[in-house]
This record gives structure tokens, sequence and C-alpha cells, in this order.
């Protein structure tokens, strides 16, 4: 990940996919994004670490159009989804999918229809379509004996599996990870962890993510930023952000987490 206004390096081997330009977005008179300027490259993994209330997860709310930033550009793909119109807004939404804290399934839809509904109504796709990749990808997380059952006869952590199966299935350029396993109990964690680090290792998917899970963020992170008060004070690879951080902040901030 490289600021804005750093020089471009010499022939890059990847194309920018998002940028953050000048993004300042508040809640009343409190400023949680501050002129905020980053951008991802297409296929990596980047991890947003920080204390609570730093503005990560709403860089993710941004990015899926659940909030509008107050002043700056967010581009996606060379195209603009802030400010743009709300045709330009849905086109560029259907290339990015979000696994929440909370697993937002419906809870009167069977898990099948849960992965289906959307690729079906918002991709146009055929129902048998939808529903051969749907079981590709609950036999992907682990769930594929799973596809009659209703989200209520499902664990927190087989939901949150087809949480991630469901973000899959619109086959998106990104996938945001905002905090995915904060709502699980301890023992749920390690087994959607593992489902995201598979994911990580034998897909293309450009990954943005939040998380307090520090040992995932090194295992899966080719870029790890360390924000506070609403900007990116420090930014690297994960040996050299969790090994030799430069910044106080960051050292404060690992101390008390690692």
């Amino acid at each position: 990940m490289k600021q804005p206004d750093a020089p471009a390096g010499p022939a890059a081997a990847t194309r920018e996919l998002i940028r953050f330009d000048q993004v300042t977005k508040r809640f009343g008179d409190h400023t949680v994004l501050d002129r905020l300027g980053f951008s991802v490259d297409a296929g990596k993994h980047v991890t947003l670490i920080g204390p609570s209330g730093s503005g990560k997860t709403t860089i993710l709310r941004l990015l899926m159009t659940l909030a509008k930033p107050d002043e700056g550009t967010i581009t996606v793909a060379g195209r603009q989804l802030f400010p743009a119109g709300e045709k330009q807004i849905r086109e560029i939404r259907k290339d990015i999918g979000m696994v929440f804290q909370q697993f937002n399934l419906f809870p009167n839809m069977k898990v099948l229809r849960n992965i289906t509904e959307a690729p079906v109504t918002v991709l146009g796709l055929s129902k048998d379509e939808a529903e051969e990749r749907a079981r590709e990808l609950l036999d992907l997380v682990g769930l594929g004996d799973h596809v009659d059952k209703y989200p209520g006869q499902l664990s927190g952590g087989q939901q949150q599996r087809v949480a991630i199966a469901r973000a899959l299935a619109m086959r998106p350029q990104v996938l945001l990870l905002d905090e995915v396993t904060s709502a699980l109990d301890p023992e749920l964690v390690a087994g959607v962890l593992d489902v995201l680090r598979d994911i990580a290792r034998s897909t293309d998917i450009t990954m943005l993510c939040v998380t307090h899970e520090m040992n995932f963020a090194r295992d899966i992170s080719d870029e790890v930023l360390m924000f506070d008060s609403g900007r990116v004070i420090e930014s690297g690879s994960p040996d050299k952000i969790f090994n030799d951080p430069e910044h106080a902040r960051t050292r404060e901030f690992l101390s008390a987490v690692l």
C-alpha cells in the first residue's frame, strides 16, 4: 500500500484498485477520518489495525456505501465511488463484498437461498447457476452438508462461514472483513480464521480487513496499516509493523494487544 502523494515506483507489477484521496468523515462534531489518503493494489491483502474509534470500520462502511464522506474522493478500479451518481455507485458496489461482525443472514431463508438470493436478484444469474456456485462455496467453507438448514440451526461460527460464502458468491473484486470473529465464542474463532486463510492463499481477491486478531493479520497480510485519530500513522509489511514499528503510538498499541 502506498500513500497517494508518494512517487510512483519503477513499473508497478500490480494495478491500483482502491484509492482514498483526502477523505474526511464527520459524525456531528467528531471527525472520524481526517483527510485520509491511501491506496490498495489489486490482489493484495491489507489489514487495518489500531484502537477502537480510530476510523477503521468507517473505511469499510464508506466502501460499502453505507456512509458517505464529507470531503474527498474514493475510487475503485478507476471508477469514482464518491462523489458519483447512484447508477455508478450501484455498479461499483457489485464488485465489493463485505462480511460483518454480526452475520446478517436472513433467518427465514435456508442456507442455500441465503447465498443464492443476491446473485439471482442483483447479478441476474439463473437459479441453477447460482445454486451450483453456492454449493461449491459451501464446500469451500466446510458446510456442504448444511444447505437445507436455517441460520438458527447453526452455531455462530457456522453462520459466519455462511456469511463468507454469501459474500464470495457475488464474485467481488474486493472482500471487506469487519472484525468477523468478534461476535464468536473463543472456541469458534480458529475455524473461521482458517477459512479466511485458505481464501487468502487460494484466490486473487483483494482483501481489506479490520481485526484485533494480530496473529491472523501477520499470516494473511501483504501490508498492515496502523490507524490513530482517523489517519494512517504507519504502514509496512507485517514483519516491519509487528517486529520493528517506527511510531511510538504503534509500539504502545501493539504492547497492549500482543
